[in-house]
């Protein structure tokens, strides 16, 4: 589904990937993990198309389709989905209507027929259900006055009505406490399924305690200095990333 080759990208002249390689099949989760500053969300806004980012070489292959030469809309469309480590306000504009316009963006690029406000309505009520997010998440405006929990609850829902085929969480469990942590994990894994995938970026194992992934990267100095099973995600916590500093895995 995925396949970056040896990406390197840089801000305003200054190096932050280094040569990334990842490989991402559908139906998998991996887990990118590592200290502040190491790229992981620098990686996360590259795939979503953030155009404040350089890629100075290397390739990023979505479905064999380079994607680097396309706008963040058209990787929308694509299937390729972030949620924001801070997601944004969008005042005056209700769920509703920012999910209905989204939806309709997306039939529109496959060449299907966008639904009418009520027979989306009642899709949205059904998404509701299945994240178990509140009703009133409907007409509320987007973010506006949520809790940092309920942004990313928000985010989940988003997911749902969109069902992309790449979905990326930038640190989805900053600021979350365990009641909340637990209500986007199970959002989350609802979500998932063999024809999709999920890229999570996180600072710490909590989060993986509710969401098992299949793989975990380390990143540090804008590369991937370790990758394993689920495991290493106890393994850092209880050694932290200093011990990593003068290890290297292959490529993956």
């Amino acid at each position: 589904m995925l396949e970056i080759k040896d990406l390197h990208a840089s801000i305003d002249g200054k190096p932050l990937l280094k040569g990334i390689n990842l490989t991402i099949r559908p139906g998998e989760i991996h887990a990118i993990m590592g200290p502040n500053g190491a790229g992981k969300s620098t990686l996360a806004k590259i795939l979503s198309g953030d155009p404040a980012y350089e890629v100075t070489s290397g390739e990023v292959l979505f479905e064999g389709k380079n994607v680097l030469e396309l706008s963040p809309e058209e990787r929308a469309h694509l299937g390729i989905f972030l949620g924001f480590q801070y997601p944004v306000e969008i005042p005056g504009v209700s769920n509703l209507q920012f999910l209905h316009a989204a939806h309709s963006a997306l039939l529109k690029a496959q060449g299907k027929v966008a639904l009418n406000e009520e027979t989306f309505s009642r899709l949205l009520d059904e998404k509701i259900s299945l994240v178990e997010v509140k009703n009133e998440f409907k007409l509320r405006n987007v973010n506006e006055g949520f809790s940092g929990g309920e942004k990313k609850r928000n985010e989940i829902l988003q997911m749902a009505v969109l069902e992309p085929k790449l979905a990326i969480l930038d640190e989805t469990d900053s600021g979350l406490d365990i009641d909340a942590m637990r209500v986007v994990a199970k959002g989350v894994n609802r979500l998932q399924n063999k024809g999709n995938a999920l890229l999570l970026i996180t600072h710490y194992q909590r989060l993986l305690e509710y969401i098992h992934p299949h793989f975990i990267h380390v990143v540090m100095d804008g590369k991937i200095v370790l990758s394993g099973g689920a495991e290493l995600a106890q393994e850092l916590e209880k050694k932290g990333y200093d011990w990593l500093k003068s290890e290297e895995v292959a490529p993956c």
